[in-house]
């Protein structure tokens, strides 16, 4: 091409490199949209002293820096020709087009790149937010299975005076059991108590977990009232009994009168949808709803005003400063925010609430699933029967047992799920 040549010395620097044209003297306009088309880059304009024969009697020298690694893109960015025919004005709009084209191709691959970012940290997220929900519901589950298998002869000895009626006192009736069934009658059924509680108890923790952090984002308020917390717990029992009260209806009828001539779980299960229909497994299930709703909102609701009350203490305040220092070398149980005794104790005094508050439905409950086809009541008029048979106190019978059995159950339940939390990391 007449009148335009480059020269390309050794780079000036490291991330430098220089450059010279030689250019038309006489086209002024092309030298200032090229000079406008290349910002950032070092320029003199030699002089005319030192042209020779037939070159242009300009000479541009360039010094252009190199920033972030990212080189130049190759690619056409126009070119000026010495030739008359074409105009500076034509050759200024070629450059300027071709800087716009490589600008708009470094656009549209950041723009790529930046979708494939969004893209595997939206993957990674939505991985972790599994793994973390699965790690809380095996902390409920194994909560269940540790409390429920400590406290199953208790739990034994409530179904005794609920289900089958019992008028002899504690002591005979356990005396009776261990005479008749050795001591592992008093974990009759606790297999199938675990597989029904261990489920119902992931759901109900997890639930409550869920709800609470719910209402508080609606509210936008910094800490969950108790009010939050009331209503939280209320939606996680109902969660948890809707989707499991047909475990729970299959153990009670395991532990009636004739129910171990029906076999095991799938025997009492096949015999119940076959002569009674699949919905039989949901006997009760109206007051079982009524009474886990306000049993629910006592129990964790109880829990967390108890907990939250010494965490705002002077006491509970230096616990969790002290905890925040020494996070990498405590262990489990020294994580724990209410230390081991507050953690048990407040626990027993929940469920204890809990029990007490809720216990003449969880009586009807039983009744309502011990009925056959032939002699079933709705709930209204099976609680009036149980009225009429043995006074109120019959809506309270077996409480006894069942604050005995409560009181470590829900301590141990609350303190294995809670140091489970720590020990899966649960977020």
């Amino acid at each position: 091409m007449p009148w335009l040549e480059m020269w390309l010395p050794p780079a000036a620097g490291e991330g430098a490199v220089a450059a010279g044209l030689f250019l038309d003297g006489g086209d002024a306009a092309a030298h200032g949209a090229l000079l406008a088309a290349m910002p950032g880059c070092s320029v003199s304009l030699g002089g005319r002293s030192q042209r020779r024969r037939g070159a242009p009697p300009g000479f541009l020298s360039l010094t252009m820096s190199v920033k972030g690694g990212r080189g130049f893109v190759p690619g056409p960015v126009g070119l000026l020709a010495g030739a008359e025919e074409k105009g500076g004005a034509e050759e200024a709009e070629a450059l300027v087009a071709g800087k716009k084209a490589v600008e708009d191709v470094a656009v549209a691959e950041g723009n790529v790149l930046l979708l494939q970012e969004k893209e595997k940290e939206k993957d990674a997220r939505a991985g972790a937010g599994a793994m973390n929900t699965t790690k809380h519901l095996w902390a409920g589950a194994v909560a269940a299975m540790v409390s429920r298998t400590v406290v199953a002869p208790l739990e034994r000895l409530k179904l005794e005076y609920i289900v089958r009626g019992e008028q002899r006192n504690l002591f005979e009736l356990m005396h009776a059991i261990a005479t008749t069934q050795g001591l592992k009658g008093f974990w009759k059924g606790n297999f199938v108590n675990i597989l029904r509680t261990a489920p119902f108890k992931a759901v109900n923790f997890y639930a409550y977990d869920t709800y609470r952090k719910q209402l508080l984002k609606w509210s936008g308020n910094e800490e969950t009232t108790n009010f939050e917390r009331f209503i939280a717990g209320a939606f996680a029992g109902v969660t948890a009994t809707l989707m499991c009260i047909p475990m729970d209806t299959i153990r009670t009828r395991m532990v009636a009168p004739g129910g171990e001539a029906l076999g095991g779980v799938i025997g009492v299960a096949r015999h119940m949808i076959q002569t009674e229909g699949i919905f039989s497994l949901y006997k009760g299930l109206v007051p079982s709803l009524i009474s886990m709703a306000p049993s629910g909102a006592v129990f964790y609701g109880v829990y967390d005003i108890l907990k939250m009350a010494y965490l705002h203490s002077p006491e509970g305040k230096k616990r969790v400063s002290m905890m925040k220092q020494q996070k990498q070398e405590a262990n489990a149980l020294d994580q724990l925010e209410l230390g081991t005794v507050r953690t048990l104790l407040y626990g027993a005094i929940a469920g204890c609430c809990a029990e007490a508050a809720t216990y003449p439905f969880e009586v009807v409950r039983r009744q309502l699933q011990m009925q056959v086809k032939a002699t079933r009541m709705n709930a209204f008029a099976t609680c009036l029967k149980i009225v009429d048979q043995g006074g109120v106190p019959a809506l309270y019978a077996g409480l006894i047992p069942s604050l005995l059995q409560v009181l470590p159950s829900a301590s141990i339940s609350y303190f294995v799920y809670e140091l489970m939390k720590i020990v899966l990391k649960v977020e």
